[in-house]
C-alpha cells in the first residue's frame, strides 16, 4: 500500500474508533439536531490539545511529525491518563512509516499495561492487521535494512495472544480462523487440525463453521503420511465424516464423503498389512499372522486383505500348531476371495472353522493397485515400524 494511502487509512481508523473522545477534548457536545456544538475552548497546553495535534498530523499524512509529538508527550507526561492514546498514536505513526514491527511495541504496551483503556481493543485490532500481514508472508527488516527476517513465529504468537486477551469476541474469532488457515497453508496439518477443532468448540455458530469442519477433516486426512506411520488422523477423519453425514448430509454428499470413507477403509487396512510385514521381516511370524488375522476380520473387502491372502501360506509354514488351530480358515478364504487352491499347506494343519463374517462392502470401490507377484514371500512390500 502506498505511504499516503496507508497514513490516511490509519488516521481515518483512529478518528473512527475514538470520535467521542476527540469531541470531548475539543469541548464539543451533541445538540438536539445531533450536530456537534462547541461548549468550551481547549487549553493549548493541556494533554488533550497535545494529542490532538498528533492526531491531526496523522490525518495530514505527516506520520513523522505525529511520532515526534507522541514521543514528546510520553517523555514529558509519565503519569498522564492519556498515555494509552499516545502509545496508539505513536504506533500508528510507526506503522505508517513502514515500521510495523516497532509499532507492535507500542500496541503491546497498551495491551499489557492499559487493558482497561478505551483504546485497548483498537490496539488489538492493529496487532491483528500486522499478524495477517506476517501470516501472508511479509518479512521483518534486518536492522532497518532489507526485509529478510522470518515472521512465522511472530504471526502465530500475535494470533494466539489476541484470542487470549479478548476471548469470545468477533476479533478473537477472526484471529482463530486466521491462525488455523495459517497452519493449514504452511502444511502444519496436525497444528491446523487442533486449531480448527478449537475453533469449532469455541464458535459453533460462526459463519465459518462449515469451512472449519471441512478443513478439519482435510487436515486429518492430509496428515496421514502412509501405512508405515501413525493412523490417528485417519480415525479422527472417519469419525468427523460420519458426524458430518448425520448433521449435514447434503454437504457430506457434495464433498464425496462415501468415497473418502472408502479411502480411509483401504488406508487402515494397508496400515495393518504394513505392520504384519514389519514383523515378518523381523522373523516374528506369530505376530505377523496376528495382524493378518485382524486384517481379514476387520477389513475383509480391502485390497490389503487380498494381498495378505496371497502370501499367507508362507506365514503358516512358520507357525506352531497351537497358533494355527486358532487362526481363521485361510484355505477357504483364499478359495473364496482369490479363486485359487492351497497346495502348499496340508489339509490336516488348517483350521476348520468358518471364515470370519464379511463386513458390509463400501458403497464405492477404490482403484485396485497392481496385484502382488505370485512368488511373493512376505506379507507386504516395504519396511517400516508398527
Amino acid at each position: 500500500m502506498p505511504a499516503a494511502l496507508r497514513v490516511a487509512a490509519l488516521a481515518a481508523t483512529l478518528f473512527a474508533t475514538s470520535s467521542s473522545a476527540f469531541a470531548q477534548s475539543e469541548g464539543f457536545r451533541l445538540d438536539q439536531s445531533d450536530r456537534w456544538a462547541r461548549t468550551a475552548e481547549l487549553d493549548p497546553a493541556s494533554d488533550e490539545s497535545q494529542l490532538l495535534e498528533a492526531r491531526r498530523a496523522l490525518l495530514d499524512n505527516d506520520p513523522s511529525r505525529a511520532k515526534l509529538l507522541a514521543d514528546r508527550f510520553l517523555a514529558a507526561r509519565p503519569l498522564s491518563p492519556l498515555r494509552a492514546e499516545a502509545f496508539l498514536i505513536r504506533g500508528d505513526a510507526k506503522f505508517a512509516l513502514d515500521d510495523e514491527y516497532e509499532a507492535l511495541f507500542d500496541y503491546e504496551e497498551i495491551a499489557r499495561r492499559y487493558s482497561g483503556s478505551e483504546v485497548f481493543v483498537a490496539a488489538l485490532e492493529r496487532e491483528y492487521t500486522i499478524a495477517k500481514l506476517y501470516a501472508a508472508g511479509k518479512r521483518r527488516r534486518f536492522f532497518g535494512t532489507f526485509r529478510i527476517v522470518s515472521t512465522y513465529d511472530d504471526a502465530q504468537e500475535l494470533l494466539i495472544r489476541i484470542q487470549e486477551r479478548l476471548p469470545g469476541s468477533e476479533l478473537a474469532e477472526q484471529a482463530g480462523m486466521t491462525l488455523a488457515d495459517f497452519y493449514f497453508d504452511n502444511r502444519e496439518l496436525m497444528l491446523a487440525a487442533d486449531a480448527y477443532d478449537l475453533f469449532i468448540q469455541n464458535y459453533p455458530k460462526s459463519p465459518n463453521i462449515t469451512k472449519a469442519r471441512l478443513r478439519l477433516i482435510y487436515s486429518y486426512l492430509a496428515g496421514f503420511k502412509g501405512p508405515d506411520y501413525d493412523a490417528t488422523g485417519l480415525i479422527e477423519a472417519k469419525s468427523r465424516l460420519r458426524d458430518l453425514q448425520v448433521t449435514q448430509p447434503a454437504l457430506a454428499q457434495d464433498i464425496g464423503a462415501e468415497a473418502i470413507l472408502v479411502r480411509i477403509y483401504e488406508s487402515e487396512a494397508s496400515k495393518l498389512l504394513s505392520t504384519a510385514d514389519w514383523y515378518w521381516r523381523a522373523n516374528d511370524a506369530i505376530s505377523a499372522e496376528l495382524f493378518i488375522r485382524r486384517l481379514v476380520k476387520q477389513y475383509p473387502d480391502s485390497v490389503a486383505t487380498l494381498d495378505a491372502l496371497r502370501v499367507i501360506p508362507r506365514v503358516i509354514e512358520k507357525l506352531p500348531q497351537s497358533v494355527i488351530r486358532g487362526a481363521p480358515d485361510y484355505r477357504a478364504l483364499r478359495a473364496a476371495r482369490l479363486g485359487v487352491s492351497w497346495e502348499t499347506i496340508p489339509e490336516s494343519v488348517t483350521q476348520a472353522a468358518s471364515p470370519p463374517a464379511t463386513a458390509s462392502a463400501p458403497t464405492a470401490t477404490p482403484p485396485t493397485p497392481p496385484a502382488a507377484p505370485a512368488d511373493q514371500t512376505a506379507p507386504a512390500s516395504g519396511g517400516g515400524t508398527p
